[in-house]
């Protein structure tokens, strides 16, 4: 995926300097903003969503674009998007044969957009499309990187939520007090968030650790329109898994030499200097001390391992880091080569 090389004042300027291949089957402008929206089941909340958002979004000052990614639906859902495209011009779908979770449909998302600012929004209608250009607003105006929703009404789960966002700012120390919200964001900051699953909820956590600057806009939250949430407290200890993966992932992803390396000095150190007092015991009082054997073994050994895990994680975040690079370039080839195809498309036509 091609991306500037700097962060631009506004993307709305930026938006005017793409070249033709950006533009959408609708208008001449190129593509400012995609909405991504990941829908597993939604076929009686699509059509609405879809009506709102064309009148939300279709008059504003820059060009929009909307992905919806069928996450492996198993009600109607992929043949009411096939009826909608005919209708909305500005609709694009992509289709998982199965469930792969919000992460991986935003991903994929992200590799189909051609805006400079995606915005993540569900398709269930708690939060209305009206609300999107207020989402998008501070970025276009060069004001913040990433901007997130603080949830505004009352909603299920509000109990837990304030729980894991409450140990989410203890933890990561990010200026937000809603973590998992609708967000809007750079396209560059997709491209530092690691391909794992269920990582879209600190995808503010990641983008403030690179650098990016958040923000934070109340956003109205509505009762569901139809159908029911996809997710239960069976979610909580995966969520609290998640949190202490990546708080590891941002303090020694990168240098696991730091944390290895450390704690198996440490207790390397600790088995030397216990075994130079059991010696100095041993020639002084004559008394040998089996449990001070053992405990120099385990600090010996332990703190032997733990260095050598250590170096090993080095040479493996050296190859992720790689990976990374390579995955941005064939990334950016990629949407080079569709861009291509799309002009010859144009020209042909």
């Amino acid at each position: 995926m091609s991306v500037a090389a700097g962060r631009p004042v506004s993307l709305a300027a930026e938006g005017k300097q793409r070249s033709r291949h950006d533009l959408t089957a609708t208008a001449s402008e190129p593509v400012v903003v995609s909405v991504l929206v990941p829908a597993r089941n939604e076929a009686e909340n699509l059509p609405l969503f879809m009506e709102m958002a064309e009148a939300a979004l279709s008059h504003g000052p820059v060009n929009y674009e909307i992905i919806v990614i069928d996450d492996g639906s198993d009600d109607e859902t992929w043949s009411i998007l096939q009826t909608l495209m005919e209708r909305y011009p500005r609709l694009r779908a992509i289709r998982h044969r199965g469930q792969r979770g919000i992460a991986d449909a935003l991903r994929n998302g992200y590799l189909h957009s051609r805006g400079g600012v995606l915005v993540f929004y569900p398709a269930d209608l708690q939060f209305r499309p009206e609300d999107i250009p207020r989402l998008v607003a501070p970025i276009l105006a060069g004001e913040s990187d990433m901007v997130t929703g603080f949830k505004q009404g009352k909603y299920d789960k509000a109990l837990v939520s304030g729980i894991y966002n409450r140990m989410s700012r203890t933890l990561f120390n990010v200026p937000v007090k809603d973590l998992n919200s609708v967000k809007a964001y750079r396209r560059e900051i997709m491209e530092v968030l690691p391909v794992r699953p269920d990582w879209h909820r600190y995808m503010i956590v990641v983008a403030a650790a690179e650098g990016f600057t958040v923000s934070e806009i109340p956003i109205p939250l509505y009762p569901r329109h139809a159908g029911r949430s996809k997710f239960g407290i069976g979610r909580i200890p995966i969520g609290a898994l998640d949190m202490l993966s990546v708080w590891f992932e941002l303090k020694f992803g990168r240098k696991p030499l730091l944390l290895f390396g450390l704690l198996g000095a440490a207790l390397f150190l600790l088995g030397f200097l216990t075994g130079l007092v059991a010696i100095v015991w041993r020639i002084v009082a004559g008394v040998g001390f089996r449990p001070l054997l053992n405990l120099i073994e385990v600090c010996l050994i332990v703190g032997s391992v733990l260095f050598v895990g250590g170096f090993l994680g080095e040479m493996i975040a050296v190859q992720r880091a790689e990976m990374r690079e390579m995955r941005r370039r064939v990334e950016e080839e990629m949407r080079g080569m569709r861009g291509r195809f799309q002009d010859k498309d144009q020209t042909d036509a």
